[in-house]
């Protein structure tokens, strides 16, 4: 008898302890984070889209930054932002939350969509026959650390509630479509932001989140430590880190050829300044919305995404029901108004987002149990340093995995 009473404490306490290592989440909490951060994604993207490389090491002046408008949100059916994001989560959807790397790419590479830098070089690869990770290398993508993977990495975040390991591997995956490095660093740093907001609310807790997911020796990671120590030095003048970042890391550039250096330069595209620029909004924000989204206008480079993700991470962290009545009643209007090359709307991308987030959780070890989720507690992975060195020609980089 006492073995089988030992042998039941064992049971119970061992149930006990993977119960206390579950973080919980009711699903009308999940859903409302979810929602205010694909709604933060398009008001951001849409505010901030007339200031779009307006200015390059210069900052917008706040006079010509225009007021927010509710009928903004609805520019956001035409957000590459938006629609190459939901491309990603069409082949999920399609294929399982397990697509592999070369399914990814080929639906990626029958796209119809226009693209730029890091997605049009990619995307011509794949189309050349030059698979993920190849695609996204320095060798075939002279723009591989630039903000594009950054951009679309919104999803990954918001279907890992609490799982940072799960954003991460969906990021390796996914951004070696396009970017390879501090590229692929952008997004694994977006998404696990978004990953952490679902629990956070302290934003400097949220962007260490976000770091503690990259590898410290990155450039990428570097520039965010930049942003965080002029935080702390003063929080209440976001310029003072906007300048540390222009003077750190404004002119270093990441190019195969020294043609390309000006047009770098001319539209400041790389990952890590953007996401600096990214990080400044979101901490100096104060965790209002729109003055988070006329910081991240007023930075200039890519001044659309980075307020996009700016404001969708802080949509994340506040709750759909809690976000200004403003930015949601035009809302209604759009339903059955699909996104740009899309088959989603506003309700069905959330909802097929949903169902995705259900599945990855499962996938983790979780489970949903009287309408709340129960989340595995997880720690970010260690993920490779892949680093392209300032002034090293592409083709000198090792390809990934020993495909050389």
């Amino acid at each position: 008898m006492k073995k089988y009473f030992l042998a039941a404490l064992v049971l119970v306490l061992g149930l006990q302890a993977r119960a206390s290592e579950m973080k919980k989440l009711s699903d009308r909490e999940y859903q409302d984070r979810l929602r205010g951060g694909f709604v933060g994604q398009m008001a951001g993207v849409t505010f901030a889209a007339p200031y779009e490389f307006r200015a390059d090491g210069a900052v917008i002046p706040e006079d010509l930054v225009r007021d927010w408008q509710p009928s903004m949100i609805k520019g956001a059916l035409i957000q590459d932002d938006i629609y190459v994001e939901l491309t990603f989560l069409q082949s999920i959807e399609k294929y399982g939350i397990d697509v592999s790397p070369e399914q990814i790419g080929k639906d990626f590479g029958a796209s119809k969509y226009p693209l730029w830098h890091a997605n049009k070089w990619g995307r011509d690869n794949i189309r050349k026959g030059i698979m993920p990770p190849a695609s996204g290398h320095p060798r075939y993508n002279a723009h591989a650390d630039d903000i594009d993977f950054q951009i679309e990495s919104d999803m990954f975040g918001l279907v890992s509630p609490g799982m940072p390991k799960a954003a991460q591997e969906f990021g390796w995956r996914f951004g070696h479509v396009m970017n390879y490095g501090d590229g692929v660093y952008g997004g694994v740093f977006i998404s696990a932001m978004y990953s952490a907001a679902f629990f956070e609310s302290d934003r400097v807790k949220v962007v260490e989140s976000g770091l503690a997911a990259i590898p410290s020796e990155s450039n990428y990671a570097k520039t965010i430590r930049d942003v965080l120590a002029a935080y702390q030095k003063n929080p209440d003048d976001w310029q003072y880190a906007w300048s540390v970042i222009e003077k750190n890391w404004g002119d270093k550039v990441h190019c195969p050829s020294p043609q390309l250096i000006a047009f770098w330069r001319k539209v400041g595209i790389g990952a890590n300044v953007n996401g600096a620029y990214v990080v400044i909004a979101f901490l100096y924000g104060g965790g209002d919305p729109v003055k988070t989204m006329r910081i991240a206008a007023m930075e200039g480079r890519d001044a659309d995404c980075n307020s996009s993700s700016a404001m969708g991470i802080l949509g994340t962290v506040i709750g759909f029901d809690k976000l200004p009545a403003d930015f949601k009643s035009a809302l209604p209007s759009m339903k059955g108004k699909k996104f740009a090359f899309t088959n989603y709307d506003c309700d069905g991308a959330i909802n097929a987002l949903y169902q995705t987030a259900q599945k990855v959780l499962i996938q983790q070890g979780g489970r949903i149990e009287g309408g709340s989720w129960n989340i595995p507690a997880q720690s970010p992975a260690s993920l490779p340093l892949e680093q392209w060195p300032y002034g090293t020609p592409g083709k000198d980089i090792p390809l990934p995995y020993g495909n050389n």
